[in-house]
């Protein structure tokens, strides 16, 4: 299961420290979310030793949300290299959130 990222600070490192970074960014109350979540989950589970899989909870982090740029979720954002090469926005089937992955791993 995927973990949270309690903060921004926690994110730089991250982001600093991956090669492949993938932060799925949620809220409690937000119900698109909750069907985005076992795939995220699912992705962590069978790629979690070759890539950094994480929750950003924007509820508790609202102004590095904005930051970020968000405006919706659910928002799933992939990092090589310290850069976002890709997002994918709102509830798709798990095999889009997988296909965006593998990609950044071959």
């Amino acid at each position: 299961m995927a973990e949270f990222i309690a903060d921004e600070t926690e994110f730089n490192a991250r982001l600093a420290e991956a090669n492949i970074l993938v932060v799925y960014c949620t809220a409690p109350w937000c119900g698109p979310c909750k069907l985005v979540t076992p795939s995220i989950d699912r992705l962590s589970a069978e790629y979690g030793d070759r890539a950094q899989i994480f929750k950003l909870d924007i509820e508790v982090n609202r102004p590095f949300a904005k930051q970020l740029g968000l405006r919706n979720i659910p928002v799933v954002l992939y990092f090589k290299a310290g850069e976002k090469v890709q997002t994918i926005l709102g509830v798709k089937e798990y095999e889009e959130y997988n296909l965006a992955l593998t990609n950044l791993l071959e």
